[in-house]
């Protein structure tokens, strides 16, 4: 791996760091330039303790520097696994022999994440929304007796809290399935802040119904998992604030409609009585003998889910719509598609403020209905094909004159 890439990696890992590591490109006096003391403390100790090799590069440019030359001198060597323990080591050799001041004690920890210093032993990650709305929260910490912590929330920001487990594992393991996270599939987890993750964990505890227990042992991490810090954004609004509106390019409901229509987004459908009763509607519109043409079949189909639309996805569940979608905006920005991020805060907005006709509101209700209708219609063409066909001057059984 080259040094940028290692960046680009120690960016994911420290977001509260990214804005300043990023725009570096890789370069190491301008990154040390960007970076604040802190900060650039943070990058070095991960970068040792994850890509060593490509820290020692980084610390060959910034040895001659005068602000690079106290970072290292002051790196405490012992927090490191063995790899990043020995470079850093040969770098204050070099320092000493060039007069320059090593401090022999380790400094204070600036942020607890550095005690053990591998990502994959202290970290948060949330994958992106499921067709269902429901998204799993992970959050990993170092074990004081060895190997690691594993928090793993299965949540709903309409339906609360679903499952809760905890596991102590080997850093092998929990380096196996964070990994495993990142890489699954289309829908792949993305890091987030300890206090974001906190922060969508207490907002779909929230919502949690009073009638159904926690799942067993969420009580006991409940502070751990739940207690942002004060001002703590959730990961939707961090985006909202880093793009400031939905305007840009992508930014349209026409593009968040075809997010919707390609499954990369949504459908979050309500209750299964509801589209029951929708169904109910269109079972009944489609049976009837007034209408035989299939573009008046289709048109009353539109009508019908249009109207269900208005009328199921409008007040509180306009709110939870909006809140999915900025929720939806913040795995693509992450991953560097701002144009799909934009394209879910303009349907965001859509939702907040409660726009007629929302195009989006109707991709949403059609999707998970399309199979169950296209079936109404199959056995509806079948059915007609059975009876006689009309004639040619009647395509309808009303009559004109």
């Amino acid at each position: 791996m080259s040094l940028p890439e290692a960046l680009e990696a120690a960016a994911t890992a420290l977001p509260a760091d990214a804005d300043a590591i990023r725009p570096a490109n890789g370069d190491p006096f301008g990154l040390l330039e960007a970076l604040s003391p802190e900060a650039a403390e943070r990058t070095l100790a991960w970068l040792f303790a994850n890509r060593a090799d490509d820290a020692e590069e980084l610390a060959h440019a910034w040895e001659g520097q005068e602000a690079g030359a106290k970072l290292l001198a002051g790196l405490d060597e012992k927090t490191l696994p063995k790899a990043g323990r020995k470079i850093v080591r040969k770098v204050k050799h070099r320092l000493r022999s060039r007069g320059v001041e090593v401090s022999e004690e380790a400094p204070e920890p600036k942020v607890a994440a550095l005690a053990g210093s591998e990502e994959e032993l202290s970290g948060a990650w949330l994958t992106p929304l499921d067709p269902s709305g429901a998204r799993m929260a992970v959050l990993v910490e170092a074990n004081p007796s060895g190997g690691a912590r594993l928090f793993e929330v299965i949540l709903d920001d309409e339906r609360g809290i679903l499952s809760f487990n905890a596991y102590t594992a080997s850093r092998g393991k929990v380096r196996r399935f964070v990994k495993g996270l990142a890489e699954r599939g289309p829908h792949p987890a993305v890091a987030v802040s300890g206090d974001g993750l906190r922060a969508v964990v207490a907002h779909a505890l929230a919502a949690h119904p009073s009638d159904r227990s926690l799942p067993k042992g969420f009580g006991e991490w409940r502070s751990l998992l739940a207690e942002a810090a004060e001002g703590a954004l959730l990961p939707g609004d961090e985006v909202r604030g880093a793009l400031g509106s939905s305007e840009g390019e992508g930014a349209s409901l026409e593009s968040a409609v075809e997010l919707v229509e390609q499954g990369r987004v949504g459908p979050w459908p309500p209750g299964r009585e509801v589209l029951t009763e929708l169904l109910d509607k269109i079972r009944t519109a489609l049976e009837s003998p007034l209408i035989v043409s299939g573009a008046t079949r289709r048109e009353q189909l539109d009508q019908l889910l249009a109207e269900g639309a208005a009328e199921l996805l409008a007040g509180e569940r306009a709110g939870l719509c909006a809140h999915r979608f900025r929720e939806a905006a913040h795995p693509f920005w992450k991953k560097g598609d701002e144009s799909a991020a934009r394209a879910c805060l303009a349907a965001a907005e859509a939702f907040d403020a409660g726009a007629p006709d929302n195009p989006v509101a109707l991709a949403m209700l059609r999707v998970p209905m399309l199979p169950a209708v296209a079936q109404l219609e199959l056995a509806d063409g079948e059915a007609e094909g059975d009876s006689e066909a009309p004639d040619e001057e009647s395509e309808s059984l009303i009559v004109t004159p």
